[in-house]
């Protein structure tokens, strides 16, 4: 078995945009991958292989927002690097928001992205840090003047922060109804859903880290209520329970926070 991850920071400029890159090179059984939701979209681009998913095969591909697995399936190879994308930077690197690719994966030329240059030149690449410097160059050449409503924005802020939806409505002075609309449309989730999402999100990176927590320990730091509202929430978003995860995908989880592998951080 051979398991490879290589983490690295965007250039600052493009940080607003795209949070971290990931390189990944694995040698595993046949199986399958669970793509779970977070508060980022997802650009993949393969150096070998193709990513396979029920709607197509991808050498390259941008994903949105979702609050379910997404399952890949692969033969026990894959190979290529991975870009976790803000939603602002939909609108600074393709033009769009990022609720139009809500739920769904697309390829990365669907985008009029340059996915075949990009590609090419990744694979003709020696080393991780040669690629992430590619990124930086031709995502940066993407990089297009954005606007977004200030309302939706700190919106998202403040979930992030664990604000409540009642709370954030009452601070952009609009209805629960009308902001939960607004968000919806420009990230293709709602408040509510997003706030799970997060939550989620929180606990799978603690269960990721160097030091793994019991999941009771989990539960309670990430404002679950109790062990079972945890392993509901949990199973609702990623098709399996925590222990089920643990078991068969946490030593081969691509972009794993549990150090396996370089860090190129500045």
């Amino acid at each position: 078995m051979e398991v490879q991850h290589v983490v690295g920071l965007p250039h600052p400029r493009l940080r607003p945009f795209v949070t971290r890159y990931s390189g990944y090179r694995m040698r595993t059984e046949p199986g399958v991958h669970r793509g779970l939701p977070s508060g980022s979209l997802t650009l993949v681009v393969t150096l070998d292989g193709t990513v396979d998913l029920a709607g197509g095969r991808f050498a390259a591909l941008c994903g949105g927002l979702h609050d379910e697995a997404v399952i890949i399936s692969h033969d026990g190879f894959q190979h290529g690097v991975q870009c976790d994308l803000t939603p602002l930077g939909m609108r600074a690197f393709f033009g769009m928001p990022a609720g139009e690719l809500s739920g769904v994966t697309v390829a990365l030329d669907a985008l009029e992205a340059p996915a075949a240059e990009l590609r090419e030149r990744l694979q003709g690449a020696a080393t991780w840090t040669d690629r992430f410097a590619l990124l930086d160059l031709l995502l940066g050449g993407l990089v297009r003047p954005v606007k977004q409503q200030v309302e939706v924005a700190w919106a998202w802020q403040r979930l992030a922060a664990g604000a409540g939806v009642g709370e954030i409505a009452a601070e952009v002075g609009w209805s629960r109804q009308h902001l939960s609309a607004r968000f919806a449309a420009e990230y293709g989730l709602t408040p509510k859903v997003l706030s799970r999402v997060l939550r989620f999100e929180r606990a799978n990176r603690m269960l990721r880290g160097e030091r793994r927590p019991t999941l009771t320990e989990v539960a309670a730091a990430c404002g679950y209520t109790d062990q079972a509202h945890f392993n509901r929430d949990w199973r609702a978003l990623c098709g399996a329970t925590p222990t089920e995860w643990i078991a068969t995908e946490l030593p081969f989880v691509q972009g794993s926070e549990g150090g396996r592998g370089a860090e190129l951080l500045p």
